[in-house]
């Protein structure tokens, strides 16, 4: 099977967040074309160590794309360590989050372009906790399958726009092969530790990029440090240009000025008044992955 390599490395800085004090972020696609990142056109990593009281956040609108939120470190309540959200915002969802207490929390969130065909499909919710991720777990490894496949493992998440999300956590010397279907775009985000990818390195706080393919490969990770952890976001791309505005994703200008009137008038509905049928969460039940409606 055909090796995939690096083509390059990139590395971000930490910035003040959007929440104020105690919030930092680091936008990993900076610098990044689309051309490049498609289908991922917003890559977030956020801290967060805020000391509570005056609420920070609140209500606001998506459209005409997905979010993948993946929960790094929660807090045990509205955020579970381990646990994954993918929301299809589709032809507008309107989505709050406001925090009024102290928190220590740590997200990944990246947006994911829907195909234009499916823009503006109906807004969905799915979520799948720590217990639920089909995972392998050595004592050299562990390999969590969010989305797609990995190693034999595959998620229950259904996609419209097909894309692999794995989370690795490899010990010093450690060696994980991953297959990537053909023409996916994609990155190699590093969390903790330093992977050897063919001859590039990869520290942490570093996005490894997929080098271009026409067929289906593999990589081959290496891990050069104890407690080592990577995730990998890997889709196939549309070769569609967008136009991103805000809180927006669309295909013109025109659609950009649509959905601000439509969200101005209020057509646009809540996360939470979603029909069940909607919204659901995926179970690990005897060894079978089962949606359930919430």
């Amino acid at each position: 099977m055909k090796q995939r390599s690096i083509a390059k490395i990139t590395r971000n800085h930490w910035h003040n967040g959007f929440l104020g004090a105690g919030h930092k972020a680091m936008a990993v696609l900076d610098g990044t074309s689309f051309k490049e990142s498609d289908p991922f056109i917003l890559f977030m990593d956020d801290s967060l160590d805020l000391p509570g009281g005056k609420p920070v956040g609140g209500p606001h609108p998506h459209a005409g794309f997905e979010t993948l939120t993946l929960v790094l470190e929660g807090n045990g309540k509205d955020w579970e360590t381990g646990s994954f959200e993918l929301m299809t915002a589709g032809n507008g969802i309107i989505h709050t989050e406001e925090i009024t207490s102290k928190q220590q929390l740590r997200i990944l969130q990246v947006w994911l372009v829907l195909p234009p065909e499916e823009r503006w499909t109906r807004p969905q919710l799915q979520r799948i906790l720590l217990e639920d991720v089909p995972k392998i777990k050595t004592a050299d490894y562990e390999i969590r399958v969010y989305s797609g496949s990995s190693n034999g493992l595959t998620s229950p998440l259904k996609n419209h726009t097909p894309f692999t999300l794995v989370d690795f956590r490899l010990n010093r010397r450690a060696e994980i092969r991953q297959e990537i279907p053909a023409h996916y775009n994609g990155l190699v985000y590093m969390l903790k530790g330093s992977i050897l990818v063919g001859d590039k390195t990869i520290k942490a706080e570093e996005a490894g990029w997929l080098s271009p393919s026409g067929e289906a490969g593999e990589m081959l990770f290496r891990a050069l440090e104890d407690d080592t952890r990577f995730v990998l976001y890997a889709g196939r791309p549309h070769n569609v240009p967008v136009i991103h505005h805000g809180p927006f994703v669309a295909d013109s200008m025109e659609d950009i000025a649509r959905l601000y009137r439509e969200f101005r008038g209020g057509t646009f509905p809540h996360l939470n008044e979603l029909a069940t049928e909607r919204k659901v969460n995926y179970r690990l039940v005897d060894g079978l992955h089962i949606g359930f409606n919430f």
